[in-house]
C-alpha cells in the first residue's frame, strides 16, 4: 500500500466537484481531516450560529464519507501543527486541500507548506482570484466590469461527481469528539429555530438548488420582496462548500433557466474574494481612507440604540422584522439586510464595523468576504460603494417593497395592523403599547448622518 495522503477540509464540506478530494483518491489511502483552529482567525474565529451550522455539517460529512468506506478525523489546535502531528502518526508527507482565501487561511497554508507537500486546488468560487484581469492586467476594483468580463468566462468548468469509494489508511489516527467541541448552545438553546429553516450538509444544499430551480425564473422581482421569500438562501451551504458555484450554476441553467440577475450573485462572491486578496483587513479598515475621519457615535453612548437595533426595537417595524428573523433563524432576507444596515450606520450613525461584527456571530451565513464588503457597500466606505449621501428611507422601502406580511410573521405586536399603517404605526396613531417609538425619527437621523459626513469631507 502507498504512503496515505491527507484530505484538509476547511469551508469546502462537500464530497462531489471536489478537486482536493479527486486528487487525493488518485493517489492513494485518504486521510479526511478537520481541524478546528480558533486561534489562527483570532478575532474572526467563528461565531455562534456558525458553529452550529459547522456541527451539524460536520456530522453530515462524516456520514457520507462512512458511506465511501472513509471517516472524518477531528482535530483542535493550530492547523499546521495538526496536521504535521498526523503526518508523523500515519507516514503521510502530502496534504490535499482546497484553496481559500481569507487571510487566515492564506497565513494557514503559507505555514503548512513549510513542513508538508501542500497541493492547493480550486474549487471554491467560480474562477480563482486573478483569472479575470483589467486591460491593464491588473485586478478589478469595480464590481460592474468584473461581472461583464467574469461572464465572458461562463460557464464555469462542469461539475464532477464524488468517487464511488475512498480508500483508507491501514490505520487510522485518533480523533476528537464532534460533541466535545461544544459548537452547540446549550444554556440558553438559542438555536431552536435554525433546525426549522435549515439543513446542513451536502444533501441539503442539494436539496436546496433543487428548491430554488422552481422558483429561479421569478427571481428577479420576488428577491426584493421579504414577505415572498423569493432569494435562493443558498448562502449558508455555499459558504461551508457543502455544493459548488459551479454546481449551482450549471444546475440552474440547464433547468431551462438563465436567471442574470442571480447567475451575477454567484459573480458578486467572486468579487468580493477577489477584494480581500487586495486588502485583506476588509473587515476591520475602511477600505477609502477618507472614512478615516468619520465621527462615529461613542458606543458607550450610543449603547442603548445599538442594542435596540439588535433585539429589533427600534420601532421601525421592518428594521425590528429583520433583526428578529435574524436572531431566530440565523438569516436575514437580503434586502431586509440592506435596510437594517443602513439604519444603523446612518439613521444611528454607528460605525459599520459594530454591525459587521453583530452580523459575524448571528448569521449562519457568516462570510469574511461577502460579509465585509456588503457592510462597506451600505457605508459607503468600500472600493466600490453606495454614496453615503444615498440614506435609505426604511419606511417607504418597507412599503414599497410590501413587506407587510414579513413585519406580522416576526413582529406579532402588529400583526392586527392592516397593510396601510403596518409599515408606520405612529404615521397612522396605531402603535399598540406593547411596540416600541421610535429610538430616532428619520429626518433627524437623516440629517445627523449628513452632517457627519459633511464634517468627514472638510
Amino acid at each position: 500500500m502507498s504512503d496515505p495522503v491527507i484530505l484538509w477540509f476547511r469551508q469546502d464540506l462537500r464530497l462531489s466537484d471536489q478537486a482536493a478530494l479527486a486528487a487525493a483518491v488518485r493517489e492513494g489511502p485518504v486521510i479526511p481531516v478537520y481541524v478546528l483552529d480558533d486561534a489562527g482567525p483570532r478575532q474572526w474565529s467563528m461565531g455562534g450560529a456558525s458553529r452550529w451550522w459547522l456541527h451539524h455539517s460536520l456530522a453530515r460529512l462524516d456520514g457520507s464519507l462512512r458511506e465511501k468506506g472513509s471517516r472524518l478525523i477531528l482535530r483542535r489546535g493550530a492547523c499546521a501543527d495538526i496536521l504535521s502531528q498526523i503526518a508523523r502518526e500515519t507516514g503521510a508527507k502530502r496534504v490535499h486541500a482546497l484553496r481559500h482565501y481569507e487571510p487566515w487561511w492564506r497565513n494557514a497554508e503559507k505555514a503548512v507548506s513549510k513542513t508538508l507537500d501542500l497541493c492547493l486546488h480550486d474549487g471554491g468560487l467560480l474562477l480563482p482570484p486573478g483569472a479575470v484581469k483589467t486591460g491593464t492586467g491588473g485586478l478589478y476594483r469595480i464590481y460592474t466590469p468584473f461581472a461583464k468580463a467574469t461572464m465572458d468566462r461562463m460557464p464555469p468548468d462542469a461539475p464532477h461527481p464524488a468517487p464511488g469509494a475512498i480508500e483508507g489508511p491501514q490505520t487510522w489516527p485518533t480523533g476528537d469528539t464532534l460533541g466535545d467541541w461544544g459548537l452547540l448552545p446549550a444554556k440558553p438553546d438559542w438555536a431552536v429555530g435554525f433546525a426549522q429553516d435549515w439543513t446542513p450538509g451536502e444533501k441539503g444544499g442539494r436539496a436546496r438548488v433543487a428548491h430554488f430551480i422552481d422558483e429561479a425564473e421569478a427571481y428577479v422581482q420576488a428577491r426584493n420582496l421579504p414577505s415572498q421569500e423569493g432569494t435562493s438562501r443558498l448562502s449558508p451551504h455555499l459558504h461551508f462548500g457543502e455544493v459548488s458555484p459551479a454546481y449551482v450554476w450549471h444546475r440552474v441553467t440547464q433547468a431551462g433557466h438563465h436567471p442574470t440577475t442571480f447567475l451575477k450573485e454567484l459573480i458578486w462572491r467572486d468579487y468580493a474574494h477577489t477584494q480581500i486578496c487586495t486588502f485583506p483587513a476588509y473587515g476591520s479598515q475602511n477600505a477609502r481612507d477618507v472614512f478615516d475621519a468619520m465621527t462615529w457615535r461613542d458606543l458607550r453612548q450610543a449603547q442603548g440604540d445599538f442594542t435596540a437595533w439588535k433585539t429589533g426595537s427600534t420601532g421601525y417595524p421592518i428594521v425590528d422584522a429583520g433583526m428578529r428573523q435574524l436572531w431566530t433563524t440565523g438569516w436575514m432576507h437580503n434586502r431586509v439586510r440592506m435596510i437594517a444596515a443602513s439604519f444603523l450606520i446612518k439613521h444611528l450613525l454607528i460605525d459599520w464595523r459594530h454591525g459587521a461584527r453583530w452580523f459575524w456571530d448571528t448569521l449562519v451565513d457568516a462570510d469574511y468576504a461577502n460579509n465585509s464588503v456588503n457592510w462597506q457597500w451600505v457605508a459607503g466606505s468600500g472600493v466600490d460603494a453606495n454614496l453615503f449621501t444615498r440614506i435609505m428611507a426604511p419606511l417607504s422601502q418597507s412599503e414599497k417593497f410590501d413587506a407587510a406580511v414579513y413585519i406580522r410573521t416576526w413582529v406579532p405586536e402588529l400583526a392586527e395592523l392592516d397593510d396601510d399603517a403596518i409599515h408606520d404605526p405612529d404615521a397612522h396613531g396605531m402603535r399598540p403599547d406593547s411596540y416600541p417609538e421610535k429610538i430616532v425619527g428619520h429626518r433627524e437621523g437623516r440629517e445627523r448622518a449628513l452632517g457627519a459626513y459633511r464634517q468627514m469631507k472638510g
